[in-house]
């Protein structure tokens, strides 16, 4: 079976690619560890990521975004001690201050699931890229919603990060049309 490239490379990514990565995401906690998980991988590889990605859940609660809003300062320097994350503050702030606008998002749209799949109707763009070499870093609606997350409120959601989150959660299908996951993800849409 054809696989992605870049999930060749180590077993976690490729269970990533194989399990999570371009299936579309409807849960609101994953949709909010995503986003986390995202805005913590900037300038990082989604390798180290992954690898501390049950320290996140841990460190965060689950990503219970009603418990993370009550962070205090004690709790931030507590975080900034742990090993199992990413030990920046810029980071680690971020995911309270997304915490906060989160909720303020759920509560317009009913939730972050109808706020965030709005963007594309409900339905993934379905891409046909032949290489992961085609693959871009940003586009008009990464940007475009780049933008509106920021303008509500949110930190570490640049073009990019937000093109990396539209992936991550099935928003766009980036499987390379030769990788097995293409096929099956575009039947499920």
């Amino acid at each position: 079976m054809n696989k992605c490239a870049w999930a060749l490379k180590n077993v976690i990514e490729e269970l990533y690619h194989d399990r999570e990565w371009g299936v579309p995401v409807h849960d609101d906690r994953l949709l909010f560890e995503f986003l986390a998980l995202e805005g913590a991988q900037a300038g990082l590889s989604w390798l180290t990521i992954l690898k501390k990605r049950d320290g996140y859940r841990k460190a965060f609660d689950n990503f219970d975004v009603t418990k993370i809003i009550e962070y205090d300062n004690d709790k931030i320097n507590a975080l900034l001690t742990n090993p199992e994350i990413v030990r920046n503050q810029l980071k680690i702030r971020s995911v309270v201050t997304n915490a906060h606008a989160f909720l303020k998002v759920q509560h317009e749209f009913g939730s972050f699931d109808n706020y965030i799949w709005r963007f594309v109707d409900g339905k993934p763009v379905q891409n046909t890229w032949k290489n992961h070499q085609e693959l871009p870093t940003s586009t008009n609606l990464s940007d475009l919603i780049s933008k509106d997350l920021k303008k509500r409120g949110f930190k570490f959601v640049g073009s990019t990060i937000s093109y990396a989150f539209m992936q991550a959660i099935g928003i766009v299908n980036d499987h390379t049309v030769d990788c097995y996951r293409h096929a099956q993800l575009h039947q499920h849409n």
